[in-house]
């Protein structure tokens, strides 16, 4: 197809959908999960309540910081175009590489597969073994073994299920994710009311048992923070689907200040929640802290409520992975530094249907294989350094393109900014000191990536002119 033939993605994400995918992707299952490790870790609830703050906080400068580059740069593929913009195409390619081949992928099969463990709450037969596979590595002195279970082609089906909606367009993909946010805010926001009104714990109960006060380190507040800024992750998607949304100068930056924002409180006032019906002490005990929560108010007969409410918070986030996802593997494969078979758009439905196809793939294999877990932990060390340098072009390009048109400016230029990509810095930082291994295993993923870099600049510079 020709340059001047090609078909562009169409602006058919309004500002309802577009605050559907920051609030959508965001709200997973990990308010469900986080309260209790960041209560382990910083043993006060003063300090809970100062690490989802923080945690918060961060996450919006950096939302100030993407605000600006997606009004001034709405383009498909969000980072890769920012990164491309500012320090060049293979610094554009790196992220695009890590995202597309490692992060998405191992994301889509990570939350396909916990939607089936959720689901296996009601039906236990899902997570049955099959078949076991028995094998014995090199590297290992004895053996090991795989189980196949009913949930593994099962989480293949939902991704493949999800792929086809978004495949039919990008406005049914957005409608879609517009109903399963408003049924996840309407979840949380039924645990709050539940925790504030019908719950009636002594105040004495609230207050951390005395062993516990002052317990915590700089290094545990930074390891709650962690699991902070992962239960804040997501935002960012946002801007993969930049070249659809309408009236993005607009749209945008205030879907995501808005996104994060609305979020923000919705974790606060949970975790408040938690604290209001159950003693300090069982809410860092609890594996499960919102079922206790509502356990104890309700009766525990609303734990299946309760789990299916996770498989809809679950899916919701699974449709924003999927669609807005897709969207790098396209802009890299239409920029001929990507497999050719992501590059296209339909011709009908004006969606990258190709890549769409290819990432559905990519998960489902890993989703089959078991091994997307480890994937995923390794790239989120190279993805907090991606955001630093996305939050970079915004400096960058302050000085490289002066008179780029800016609809919106961030926010406390250059002090907010320069905090974000600090902070960006500073969690890859203690992902690389507390596991090595996985963060040297990113590493070397990168370096494959340049090898492909150089393969596919150098068959674009031996391609004919037209």
């Amino acid at each position: 197809m020709s340059e001047e033939r090609r078909l562009d993605l169409m602006r058919e994400l309004g500002a309802w959908a577009a605050v559907a995918i920051v609030v959508g992707t965001m709200i997973g299952t990990g308010i469900f999960i986080v309260p209790a490790n960041m209560a382990q870790t910083v043993k006060t609830p003063g300090l809970v309540y100062a690490v989802w703050i923080a945690g918060g906080i961060l996450t919006l400068f950096g939302t100030f910081a993407y605000g600006e580059l997606g009004a001034a740069i709405p383009e498909a593929g969000g980072e890769y175009a920012y990164i491309s913009r500012g320090f060049g195409p293979v610094w554009g390619f790196l992220f695009g590489w890590m995202h597309s081949i490692v992060g998405r992928s191992s994301s889509i099969a990570t939350i396909a597969a916990g939607l089936l463990l959720f689901w296996g709450f009601l039906d236990p037969h899902v997570l049955m073994p099959l078949h076991t596979f028995h094998f014995t590595l090199p590297w290992e002195s004895g053996p090991s073994a795989f189980v196949f279970t009913l949930a593994m082609p099962l989480a293949v089906g939902v991704i493949a299920l999800v792929t086809f909606v978004n495949y039919l367009g990008v406005k049914l993909g957005g409608q879609v994710q517009v109903a399963l946010t408003v049924i996840k805010v309407a979840v949380i926001a039924a645990v709050i009311f539940a925790g504030f009104a019908l719950g009636a714990h002594p105040a004495a109960a609230l207050a951390a048992p005395q062993g516990l006060v002052g317990g915590a380190t700089v290094g545990g507040f930074f390891a709650a923070l962690v699991a902070a800024l992962w239960a804040y992750d997501g935002w960012d998607n946002l801007g993969l689907v930049g070249a659809e949304i309408k009236n993005p100068a607009r749209n945008i930056p205030r879907s995501l200040i808005g996104g994060v924002a609305l979020v923000m409180a919705l974790y606060i006032f949970t975790t408040g929640a938690c604290f209001h019906v159950l003693p300090f002490s069982k809410v860092a005990a609890s594996p499960h802290v919102v079922s206790d929560v509502l356990a104890r108010v309700a009766g525990s007969h609303v734990a299946d409520w309760l789990t299916i409410a996770m498989i809809i918070c679950a899916l919701g986030t699974l449709n924003s992975s999927i669609l807005s996802g897709a969207r790098v593997d396209y802009a890299m494969a239409r920029d001929r530094r990507f497999f050719r078979i992501a590059d296209g758009i339909h011709p009908r439905f004006r969606t990258p249907g190709n890549a769409l196809i290819f990432q559905a793939c990519l998960a489902s294999i890993l989703a089959l294989t078991g091994t997307f877990t480890q994937l995923f932990s390794l790239y989120i060390f190279v993805q907090f350094i991606f955001y630093a340098l996305a939050a970079a072009s915004v400096l960058r390009l302050r000085r490289k393109e002066p008179d780029l048109p800016r609809p919106y400016r961030t926010w406390g230029y250059p002090v907010v900014p320069v905090i974000f990509i600090l902070g960006a810095i500073a969690v890859s930082a203690s992902v690389l000191v507390e596991q090595p291994l996985r963060a040297g295993l990113g590493l070397f993923v990168i370096v494959i990536g340049l090898f492909f870099y150089r393969y596919w600049r150098a068959r674009d510079a031996a391609r004919p002119v037209a």
